[in-house]
């Protein structure tokens, strides 16, 4: 579990580069499973997804000397926005790796977030070897989802809940 002084931290760092997205009541969902439900309005960041936020974060932790060499990273699509947006915001450059059948969407918005796209692989799995393949030749590999800073950045959602609803309280918390 990640500590929620190290989510704190992480908050503090990209905020200024984050969209603090609304939470919104949804009557059709509330309706429907018979409860209060809300949507986190994630669609609402630059690159449409929650992912920009552990981009940022990962981008924060690398040193200087790696940044230099730049970053790899393999995804579909809102990855490879989020790392390429980041990547471009903080001065680094991002080669992506996706899947040959990612669509042209996906595509030309990684590349317009200054991205540089590689298309690899019939899969994302055979995309990630190709991205660490590259990584061994000195870039940075940032993973899609199993990275302690990826998960830390992207838990900052969780924090704006509290504070926008505060009856959201987790015991361990």
């Amino acid at each position: 579990m990640i500590p929620l002084d190290k989510i704190r931290h992480a908050a503090e760092v990209i905020g200024g580069s984050i969209i603090k997205t609304p939470l919104v009541y949804s009557p059709s969902f509330s309706r429907r499973f018979g409860s209060d439900i809300y949507l986190k309005l994630e669609n609402l960041q630059k690159t449409g997804s929650f992912k920009i936020r552990g981009a940022m974060f990962k981008l924060h932790t690398i040193p200087d000397k790696k940044r230099e060499r730049g970053v790899v990273a393999a995804s579909a699509g809102n990855h490879a926005q989020g790392v390429a947006l980041a990547a471009k915001q903080a001065g680094i450059e991002a080669t992506i790796v996706m899947p040959e059948w990612a669509s042209i969407t996906k595509q030309e918005a990684t590349r317009g977030y200054g991205g540089k796209v590689i298309l690899h692989g019939s899969s994302v799995g055979q995309s990630l070897e190709k991205a660490l393949e590259l990584a061994q030749q000195g870039l940075t590999f940032i993973h899609p989802f199993d990275d302690y800073d990826i998960i830390t950045g992207q838990g900052t959602l969780g924090l704006e809940i509290i504070e926008e609803f505060s009856s959201v309280r987790l015991g361990f918390w």
